[in-house]
Parts: C-alpha cells; sequence; structure tokens
C-alpha cells in the first residue's frame, strides 16, 4: 500500500512521519510506503484519515491518495481532491475520468493524442497495446499503462546523510580526566555501535567540549587506517586530553565520527607480519605524550636557505617524497650535533686557530671558509652566520660556524 500527498509546501517531514521509505515524486508531491500501518491504525482508511488528521494539525492543504501501486496513488492525488482510497484491482475504473494532461506527457505526443479525440486515462487504457506500440512507441505504451493503474516500480527513497554523533549535557561540571574518560567511554561505545550495525567503521574522531568558563575546547584526532577499536579510541583521546587539557571544567561532551567503510587488506603468505595501524598510532601517540607534541613523524624540509630546517609531519601525511640518489663514490657524511656545542675560539688573523667544545679539542691544522649566509631579514627571525670546515689536532673534522649568539660547532664529519 503506497500513499501520496500532493499540494503546497514542504510534504516530506509530514510523510517521514509515517514512513522510513519517503519518495520526492516532484516539487509538491511525496509518496511513501505505508504498508504494515494497519496494525496501528486499522482499515486503509483508517490509516488515510490518520495522515490526514496529521496533516490538518500541521496546517498542510494537500490531497491524499492511497492505492496498491505508487504511480496509481499519484495520479490519483493529482487529480482529485480531499482523500481518495483506490480499491485493488479497479485502478483503471477509478481513475478512467482523469484528464491525460495529469500523466504530464510530452507536447508532441499531447498534440497526437488530441487529434485522436484521447483526452481521458479511460479512453487511453481503451487503445490496443500494439498499435500504440506501433504508432507512439515506448512513451505510448507507458501511457496505457498508467491510465489503466497498472505500473509497477519501487519507490526511489530520499537518503539521507549518515550522521553519527552524540553527546552529553552534565548537571555539574567535571574537573578530572578520570570521570572525564568514563563520559568519554560511553560515547565512543554508543556510536562504535551504530557503526557497526552499518558495517562501517570511522578514520577520524571530533570531541567538542563546552567549558564552565564559557568557551570551547575541540579536539580532532585522525587515524591511519578505519577501525572499530573502542579501546584504542579511549586511549587515544586520554593521551590528547593529557598533553592538551581543557582550561577550565566540563559542562557539556560533543562527540562525532567520519563514517567510512571497514579496510580491507591481505598480506602475503611470506610477508613479515606487521603491525596493526591502530596500535603503531597508539604507540606513537603515547611517545608524543613524553617527548611532545610535533616531535613525532616524518621530517620534511623546508624551502628555505635556513641551515638545519625541516618540520616533522604526522606519519604518513608528510607531502615530502624520498628519493634515493645511486652514489657513485665515497664521500664525507655531516653527522649534526643536536643541539650545536658551544665553542670558544681563538682567532689568528681573522681565522680560527684553536678550538674548544664539549667533547671537542684541538689546534686547527687546516681549514676552508668562511661561507657567509644569510636569510629571513625582513622577518623578525632573521639569521647570518660564517661556516668553516677545519681539520684539528685530534685528527677529526668539524662544522664551525659563527652566529651573532657565538660560536658552536656543528657536527662532525665521517
Amino acid at each position: 500500500m503506497f500513499a501520496c500527498l500532493h499540494g503546497p509546501g514542504n510534504l516530506t517531514p509530514l510523510a517521514f512521519e509515517f514512513s522510513p521509505a519517503v519518495e520526492a515524486t516532484s516539487a509538491d508531491t511525496v509518496t511513501f510506503d505505508v504498508s504494515g500501518l494497519d496494525r496501528l491504525f486499522g482499515l486503509p482508511q483508517d490509516v488515510a484519515a490518520a495522515i490526514a488528521r496529521r496533516a490538518r494539525e500541521c496546517g498542510v492543504k494537500a490531497s491524499l491518495a492511497l492505492a496498491a501501486n505508487p504511480d496509481a496513488a499519484i495520479c490519483a492525488a493529482r487529480g482529485f481532491p480531499g482523500v481518495n482510497l483506490i480499491p485493488y484491482g479497479d485502478e483503471g475504473k477509478f481513475l478512467g475520468a482523469l484528464s491525460l494532461t495529469v500523466l504530464a506527457p510530452s507536447i508532441e505526443l499531447l498534440e497526437t493524442l488530441e487529434r485522436w479525440g484521447i483526452r481521458t486515462f479511460h479512453q487511453m487504457a481503451a487503445l490496443p497495446p500494439l498499435g500504440i506500440a506501433e504508432r507512439l512507441g515506448n512513451e505510448g505504451l507507458r501511457l496505457r499503462e498508467l491510465a489503466r493503474g497498472e505500473a509497477e516500480r519501487k519507490l526511489l527513497p530520499i537518503i539521507e546523510p549518515l550522521t553519527f554523533e552524540d553527546e552529553i549535557e552534565l548537571e555539574y561540571p567535571v574537573e578530572l580526566l578520570e570521570p572525564l574518560a568514563f563520559l568519554l567511554a560511553r560515547l565512543i561505545n554508543g556510536l562504535a555501535t551504530r557503526l557497526a550495525t552499518r558495517a562501517l567503521a570511522t578514520d577520524e574522531l571530533r570531541l567538542r567540549l563546552k567549558l564552565e568558563n564559557r568557551t570551547t575546547h575541540r579536539r580532532t584526532l585522525c587515524l591511519p587506517v578505519p577501525t572499530l577499536d573502542t579501546k584504542a579510541f579511549l586511549k587515544l583521546l586520554q593521551l590528547d586530553l593529557e598533553a592538551n587539557p581543557p582550561s577550565a571544567p566540563v559542562l557539556h561532551l560533543w562527540m562525532g565520527v567520519n563514517p567510512v567503510k571497514p579496510q580491507t587488506a591481505q598480506t602475503g603468505l611470506f610477508v613479515p607480519v606487521a603491525p596493526e595501524p591502530v596500535k603503531l598510532e597508539l604507540t606513537l601517540a603515547r611517545i608524543q605524550a613524553l617527548v611532545g607534541e610535533g616531535r613525532v613523524g616524518t621530517p620534511e624540509l623546508l624551502d628555505t636557505h635556513r641551515p638545519d630546517a625541516f618540520r616533522v609531519n604526522q606519519w604518513g601525511r608528510s607531502p615530502a617524497v624520498i628519493t634515493r640518489q645511486v652514489v657513485e663514490q665515497p664521500r664525507l657524511a655531516l653527522r649534526i650535533f643536536r643541539p650545536a656545542r658551544a665553542a670558544r675560539v681563538a682567532l689568528a688573523a681573522g681565522q680560527p686557530s684553536f678550538v674548544m667544545a664539549d667533547g671537542v679539542r684541538g689546534k686547527v691544522l687546516d681549514l676552508a671558509g668562511p661561507w657567509r649566509t644569510s636569510g629571513d631579514w625582513w622577518t623578525p627571525d632573521a639569521w647570518q652566520r660564517d661556516e668553516w670546515d677545519i681539520a684539528l689536532s685530534d685528527c677529526a673534522l668539524y662544522r664551525l660556524y659563527c652566529a651573532p649568539r657565538g660560536w658552536f660547532v656543528e657536527g662532525t664529519y665521517d
């Protein structure tokens, strides 16, 4: 059993009150499946009365029709005012008086039927199918089928976007992380259950906390692969909140996840087993909690002449492309000291003659330089330095530079 509402205004919310399968047939027409409502309301006329009563309560002025197939209900709702019930098997007789304009045929086809004297459903339904197919083609056969009320099709329901969100309003503010983690576990488990019922996973968690000082604390966790590991979710959020605690007690919690299809992968028979991506992400989060945010990831060289300029990106999200270069002959490698070692330098004729630093001490036997570089002079973070490569009496090669802050040994050559 199908119902159709035809009239001005937004009819979709009213249709969704009675059925989850709603088709937006046109701007002023919605069709929905009312099968099973007889268990709630009774006979079809009782179902129609319930829909009409709810329409009056909502201030909706629309014609309503119920039929065994959606197209018959659509034609009746567009052609007859008020509430109409089309008996099963008598669709053609019930719709016979309607004008063919209700079916909205093409202008050429409508003009042809007018010349033939075919103006109503009854007249169209009486035409022989073979002759219609020869003269009017598929469109003519489709009109005859609709005029007889025999069209059978499935609805094209409105598919609403999937949103997976949940929230908790607190009566009293929460300040400690332990009770907050209990509430986070409740949100995570609920959202994970909803995802699992639709065979989905998530690769992103969004947390929004409303605080007592009228501010909002927002955090977003991006996962390397889609998963439903609730224990890992909770631990990642705990580590993140420990590193970035809210500035005031929490009054309201909101969490949303990004629904995606789970990742399926099959490894080779002789490929070593790699750690699970989510567990690896959890391990990295724990390391980041120890060393600090922004210190775990993959390095990326910056487009600048500043020495040793780089930044750390999250794993798997670095735009840098690593290329391998074939080395045809041996080359010196500079091992950088982090941080650079402050040095005391004796000068002779403007050149370093003796260097002393932590673990470095000796007379300069040979040197090359200076190489003077500078940059970013147009910013507050300007830099300049003079560099030397030196060979000391301790039989080692070093990189030495002089900056406004003093002398430093930057590294040693292998």
